[in-house]
């Protein structure tokens, strides 16, 4: 009985050794990520999206299967989003500093973000001078029709608007405000 109450102590100790290692690395599991990620898109987007789960290397994970061209992901620490496939290459394309692709595509963020430099794809906080901005529930239009929307350029723009994120570079994207921030 001795040895039983020995091992049920140690395997109760290693559990919590566990589990305070998984709260301070901030990791949630796969299957909340899922409903995280998933909370970006309308219900029906959401249905038959990808999930997809980024590594520390950059490499993805598909957690999910989908079928309707949509990819849910986290960005960042918080950034939940759902993309078509032309927003995926644009994404991509900012993450590799490269040219982004001559296509429209649209990214739902209906869960808003946690904030970004809207002069600055690159910036990683909030600095004196990079124009930080936080966004309440929108969607994201990407590509050379978004340009053409006419919406304002504007460093510090009122993000209850529709407004131009990162103007003047060649990842410049419409911002559009779908909802009231929370």
């Amino acid at each position: 009985m001795r040895t039983l109450t020995m091992i049920f102590a140690v395997a109760v100790s290693l559990f919590a050794i566990a589990a305070t290692a998984k709260a301070q690395t901030g990791q949630m599991s796969d299957s909340d990520y899922i409903a995280q990620a998933l909370s970006a898109a309308p219900e029906a987007v959401a249905k038959g999206a990808v999930v997809v789960r980024a590594g520390k290397d950059g490499s993805m994970r598909t957690l999910r299967d989908g079928n309707n061209g949509f990819t849910c992901m986290i960005m960042g620490t918080d950034n939940k989003m759902c993309n078509d496939r032309n927003s995926m290459e644009f994404i991509h394309a900012v993450m590799k500093h490269m040219a982004p692709p001559n296509q429209m595509g649209i990214s739902y963020m209906l869960a808003g973000d946690k904030g970004a430099s809207n002069t600055d794809p690159y910036a990683t906080g909030k600095t004196a001078d990079n124009h930080w901005i936080v966004t309440g529930p929108h969607i994201m239009i990407f590509g050379p029709p978004s340009k053409a929307l006419g919406y304002t350029e504007a460093k510090d723009p009122d993000p209850t608007k529709p407004y131009m994120m990162w103007a003047g570079t060649p990842y410049e994207h419409a911002m559009v405000p779908v909802a009231p921030t929370k």
